[in-house]
């Protein structure tokens, strides 16, 4: 164990001790947790100001620096929520069925990650799935039991995790306590509904502990040129594309995570997984954070994304209903998933986070921040697995620039492009054949093997960020298009804006438009629009005969 590079990567983020091969939590706290898993008859815990001072104490026996003090109000917080917010009869329940059994998955925790580890070298051949610090420009995969994952989840809910690295290493919020903290110091409804979803989702665990497996994944389109891998594209590159446009779905209600195809599932995400989920932040990421805890182990090991990076997460189980959004947000009851399972026991939940730009305003109509749109979309989108390369070698020795373009049912074409940022640069065949042995190796847990798997998305990027509805929706189409995806179901949330993109999107498949011809004209339309030339939304700009029948 002490000589695992994944495990060494992890060791500054977690509480435990390593020793002779051996993870362990120090006696005191095994005491403690023994004591707590034995009820409140035996514990004397019984209150969320008790369980704060526990808390407190297992802390104590970790040693944690100065720097890891909590935050100032959440032990004010955890007294709030379970001393008045809930009923005594919820609360009692709480501290005499669910308490023990965190305590017992803390106790696990060593024993489940050695596990863990034990088994992470076998899972995938020659493909490293153990849990570590998968930083910025690391593309690669981890591969948790949902039964791991409750025991860090409860981990981060006793504020144990160590913290003073983790601002280092650009890394979220991963413990509960700004959580707590912001329902006392600034109490609202949607904070108290949050951690409802968070103690639900407990509760289920302690009553039944799923089997499954999640997986999270980064994704990255690499800057230089490396074999049979398509880098981060430049703009000749979606100028030539000939792509066809994918089937976009226009649906004007209705949530991304209800849907039923088996899409991937966009998350709207801040580049810091997980946003203002552990803190106050309520909108379409945190949410989902909410619902499908299970999110929120990622957070754990996954630094802040750069422009050419994705995470995509394969498994995570929902939890909870709910109703409303941002202050409205509610706690509506248990939510039974149904989802089937893959062969790796992944609940075929699909969501991928890419986060839009901040702040966007008049410069999203930028050349370089419109490309920074669309190819990060692209980048989450894309399965480098679904590149045909062994058909790309197939006369050999071919070296040199190459646009890779493909039609509508994933044939492969090649065409000279010197200028282009998706090129092919060889350095033998061992190179060639390393490449495509790795692209084998991560297509078998991709779940997709005849790429029918759409994508479901909506305003990203807009709202808080200040995107451009009628923008971020073409840059996401002409990204799942040019990504070989097959259709993208696309919910406006009833956005006025959106009224007419079924009209829209239509019209433009009868032209028979690629991508590149789409890409040209929402580029001139934002050069115009940056320039002061035009006030018109790109929308009616595009097509001023279908909303000229709408001017009063």
């Amino acid at each position: 164990m002490e000589n695992r590079e994944d495990l060494k990567s992890m060791l500054p983020f977690l509480p435990l001790l390593l020793r002779s091969s051996n993870l362990f939590w120090p006696s005191q706290v095994v005491e403690s947790l023994k004591t707590l898993s034995k009820g409140p008859l035996h514990s004397k815990v019984n209150s969320g100001e008790l369980l704060f001072i526990t808390i407190s104490n297992i802390r104590d026996s970790l040693a944690l620096p100065s720097l890891h003090r909590l935050s100032p109000y959440a032990h004010e917080g955890y007294g709030l929520f379970f001393d008045e917010l809930i009923s005594r009869e919820e609360a009692a329940k709480w501290f005499a069925d669910v308490v023990p059994g965190l305590a017992n998955f803390l106790l696990r925790l060593p024993s489940l990650l050695e596990s863990h580890y034990h088994n992470a070298d076998n899972l995938l051949n020659g493909v490293k799935t153990g849990i570590r610090l998968l930083g910025p420009q690391d593309a690669g995969v981890v591969f948790l039991g949902q039964e791991l994952i409750g025991a860090l989840l409860v981990c981060a809910f006793f504020c144990l995790f160590p913290v003073s690295d983790r601002g280092a290493k650009r890394l979220p919020t991963i413990n509960f306590d700004h959580l707590f903290e912001d329902i006392y110091s600034s109490y609202s409804e949607k904070q108290e509904n949050k951690i409802k979803c968070i103690i639900h989702y407990f509760e289920r665990i302690c009553l039944s502990m799923p089997e499954g497996s999640v997986s999270f994944e980064r994704k990255i389109l690499p800057s230089e040129q490396l074999p049979l891998c398509v880098s981060y594209p430049k703009a000749d590159f979606w100028i030539k594309s000939v792509v066809s446009l994918c089937t976009l779905e226009v649906h004007s209600s209705g949530f991304i995570e209800d849907q039923s195809s088996g899409a991937l599932e966009v998350d709207f995400s801040n580049k810091y997984l997980g946003g203002g989920a552990l803190h106050r932040g309520c909108v379409q990421e945190e949410i989902r954070f909410m619902i499908n805890p299970e999110l929120i182990a990622g957070m754990l090991f996954l630094p802040c994304m750069e422009d050419n990076e994705a995470i995509e997460i394969v498994g995570a189980e929902r939890f909870s209903n709910y109703t409303g959004y941002a202050s409205s947000f509610r706690f509506s009851g248990d939510y039974v998933d149904k989802r089937d399972v893959d062969s790796f026991r992944r609940r075929r939940t699909r969501i991928v986070a890419i986060d839009a730009l901040c702040n966007a305003g008049m410069g999203q109509y930028e050349l370089k921040y419109l490309l920074r749109e669309t190819n990060k979309a692209f980048c989450g989108f894309l399965d480098q697995s679904k590149c045909d390369h062994k058909r790309l070698f197939r006369d050999g020795g071919l070296k040199g620039s190459l646009c890779i373009q493909a039609d509508r049912d994933g044939d492969v074409m090649m065409d000279e492009a010197p200028s282009t940022s998706v090129e092919i640069a060889l350095s033998g065949e061992e190179s060639v054949n390393q490449v495509i042995r790795y692209s084998d190796k991560k297509g078998s847990w991709c779940d997709d093997p005849e790429n029918k798997i759409g994508i479901a998305t909506g305003n990203w990027g807009c709202g808080a960020f200040g995107g451009d509805p009628e923008i971020k929706t073409i840059v996401q189409w002409l990204a799942a298009s040019q990504a070989l995806r097959p259709s993208v179901s696309y919910y406006t949330c009833g956005l006025k804006s959106l009224q007419n993109l079924n009209q829209l999107s239509q019209w433009i498949s009868l032209l028979g438009w690629t991508v590149g011809d789409l890409w040209n004209m929402l580029v001139e339309y934002s050069s115009q629009r940056f320039n002061k030339e035009t006030n018109l939304g790109f929308f009616a700009w595009l097509l001023p005969s279908l909303f000229s029948q709408e001017a009063p």
